[in-house]
């Protein structure tokens, strides 16, 4: 049997998760959907696209999609939607999980790679972020959960851009950019979003070859404490401390991105230690991590990604004639000591390149 295909959409309160959920159910795109919904979600998906509001765990929609709730543990209830795909007893094509807007996706997401059973029936195939436009600087300053949903996202939304000024929307975008610079980032007021910017994205296989977008790389190549961000006058916000002299402190985000580049190639036996070691010492703040990179003794790409402490590589497409080798490596995570990270892979090239 092919793998499920299993999206995950993430987004703090009230950031629109559910208007876009709507959506996509509503859609006539004639494919079928088990949607996950988490317990203590801020709304379930309302009754009136049910077919009937029963006390069952899982419901069966008016379109053939299936909406169930989280009883128990993630695990059980992707184990239990299985099995009854396999019997014959649901008829869906693809899951979707719908977090709590106080959740950290990391869990959620290393279940497909923890779990044995459920890797050999899902396919995590990307992490979704909706993000508030109206109330994303309180809560990316405030809550730290709104910050790594940023950080895990393959794929950000941005709701509510309507309600706010456009320079706004222009500072909330250049501050995700330096939060996650791998993540297309798109306007999706009142759920408007095409199917095709929500399932088989391919953003998080991990041991599969990866189609890297050829962008995500392409941040701003000035230092990121560079990127701070002014508040007005009258802020008196918690998190916008002032001091003695009235000036703001401007805030540094703990999410934040970096890059390694490099045209000379890896020693794989080098590289493999040292990121063996920094995944064992921070891997529970390393949220993503992912690059294309150039391997002494290899003609092919070797495509790497990560979550925390689960890492894969796979070897890409060759490298074409006259196109120039280089690795490039982005890392997303909590307060990572860049210089350990920049100065560590430099040691790790081959020393005869």
């Amino acid at each position: 049997m092919a793998l499920i295909p299993a999206t995950i959409l993430t987004g703090f309160l009230g950031a629109g998760k559910t208007t876009l959920l709507k959506r996509v159910l509503s859609e006539a795109h004639g494919q079928k959907i088990a949607i996950i919904e988490n317990e203590f979600g801020e709304e379930n998906i309302d009754s009136d696209i049910l077919v009937s509001d029963t006390n069952e765990q899982i419901i069966q929609m008016s379109n053939g999609c299936i909406c169930c709730t989280i009883r128990e543990d993630l695990r059980t209830t992707l184990r239990d939607l299985a099995e009854k795909k396999r019997k014959g007893e649901l008829d869906f094509e693809r899951v979707v999980i719908e977090t709590t807007g106080l959740a950290d996706p990391g869990p959620v997401a290393q279940t497909f790679f923890m779990d044995d059973e459920i890797a050999e029936q899902y396919l995590l195939d990307s992490v979704l972020t909706l993000v508030d436009a109206k109330h994303a600087t309180n809560q990316l300053n405030d809550r730290q959960e709104a910050r790594r949903q940023v950080g895990f996202a393959d794929q950000i939304f941005i709701s509510k851009s309507d309600l706010v000024a456009k320079d706004e929307v222009d500072a909330l975008i250049h501050r995700l950019k330096h939060m996650n610079p791998r993540a297309p980032m798109r306007t999706a007021n009142f759920g408007d979003v095409k199917i095709s910017e929500v399932f088989d994205l391919r953003g998080f296989n991990l041991n599969a070859k990866l189609d890297i977008d050829p962008d995500f790389l392409k941040a701003d190549d000035h230092d990121h404490h560079h990127h701070d961000h002014e508040h007005g006058e009258h802020c008196d916000h918690p998190s916008h401390a002032h001091d003695s002299h009235g000036h703001h402190h401007h805030h540094d985000d703990d999410v934040k991105s970096f890059v390694f580049r490099s045209e000379k190639p890896f020693d794989p036996a080098k590289l493999e230690d040292f990121l063996g070691a920094i995944v064992n010492v921070y891997g529970p703040r390393m949220l993503r991590y992912k690059g294309v990179l150039s391997m002494k003794g290899t003609e092919r790409k070797v495509i790497f990604q990560g979550v925390h402490q689960l890492m894969g590589s796979d070897l890409g497409p060759k490298w074409e004639p006259g196109e120039q080798r280089m690795s490039k490596m982005v890392f997303i995570g909590l307060d990572l000591p860049k210089d350990i990270f920049l100065q560590g892979l430099e040691q790790c090239l081959a020393a005869d390149a």
